[in-house]
């Protein structure tokens, strides 16, 4: 049976002390300056990503509440970060100023036409956000103070509710059963109840049975009253074909009618023949009328003559009476 190996002891004298290290004390102060290196570059790199060795330009955010902003707080625009809370203090007049550094490469987005807005969430953090409408309009100058435009959504909240329980009791009131709804409903129903009676869509649009009675009675006399329109139309038909047929048939009144109007272009045919005979006669008359015209013509000129002669045979006479004293009788007798 083989005893139990128990464990050394090392304050045992008779085991062999361990060989010493070497320059302990060197190696251990480049451990500490090691460590002491990781340390600062640590540090160094946690400033240069929170830009302490970028230059930046201030920007001064006044707001009448500064509930919610914290130190190192992000300014965004369209989303990115481009600047950084850097302080935040109480002025005289009771207002918050908000100190943001902005570095200088990210400052071309801001102009001075540019809008900031302090937004409080239902849910989530505060953001302050910076709008740049006109990127043509000069950039903001280092130092510039703007008010802040604030919108706290949880501010709305009191009047959402109000609004909605205003809604609800509205709904109540509308659907209770005195409300407008119910009675609505009520007639609904009782529409729904005619439209199944005997009278059916008739008895809802009349509204009693009397006057529906009335409009079926209307109905079935405008019924007989078009049977018996049919039957005159039919009648009308026959008489339109005994007419047709004693008027166009073959013993009807056009054949002769027809045969009457060619013997009246016939006359017409004589008549014009004799027409143009007249018209020739007349021409005839016409030439015999300026012939006398003619004649009559020459008479006045043979008169004219005649005249002229007697004058001149009354001078004669004159001049022989005077010359022949003894003759009284100046008649002269023509042939």
């Amino acid at each position: 049976m083989t005893q139990a190996r128990t464990p050394a002891d090392p304050s045992d004298p008779s085991l062999p002390s361990p060989p010493p290290v070497k320059n302990v004390e060197f190696k251990a102060l480049l451990l500490l300056v090691f460590t002491a290196l990781l340390v600062g570059a640590s540090v160094l790199y946690l400033l240069y990503s929170r830009g302490a060795f970028e230059t930046t330009q201030r920007l001064v955010l006044v707001a009448d509440d500064s509930e919610g902003v914290v130190v190192g707080m992000n300014l965004t625009f369209s989303g990115f970060p481009i600047g950084r809370v850097r302080r935040i203090e109480l002025a005289e007049d009771g207002n918050a100023r908000i100190l943001i550094d902005v570095p200088t490469r990210d400052a071309h987005w801001l102009r001075q036409s540019s809008v900031f807005t302090l937004v409080r969430g239902v849910v989530g953090n505060t953001n302050i956000r910076a709008y740049s409408g006109m990127l043509t309009d000069p950039p903001l100058p280092d130092g510039a103070v703007r008010q802040v435009l604030r919108g706290d959504a949880s501010a709305e909240i009191p009047r959402v509710v109000s609004a909605a329980k205003e809604l609800l009791d509205n709904l109540n009131a509308l659907a209770a059963k005195e409300g407008p709804l119910g009675a609505s409903l009520a007639n609904l129903q009782a529409m729904t109840e005619k439209l199944n009676g005997p009278r059916g869509a008739l008895g809802v649009l009349t509204g009693n049975d009397a006057d529906a009675q009335k409009l079926i009675l209307a109905l079935d006399r405008t019924n007989t009253l078009l049977a018996r329109l049919d039957g005159l139309v039919i009648k009308a038909d026959g008489l339109t074909a005994k007419a047709d047929a004693q008027v166009f048939g073959p013993q009807g009144v056009m054949p002769d009618v027809k045969a009457a109007i060619g013997q009246v272009n016939a006359l017409l045919a004589d008549t014009r023949e004799s027409l143009k005979k007249m018209d020739a006669v007349l021409v005839e008359a016409k030439a015999v009328g300026a012939n006398a015209r003619v004649a009559t013509e020459d008479l006045g000129t043979l008169r004219a003559e005649v005249e002229s002669n007697l004058r001149k045979v009354e001078g004669l006479i004159t001049e022989i009476n005077r010359k022949w004293p003894f003759k009284r009788d100046t008649e002269i007798k023509l042939p």
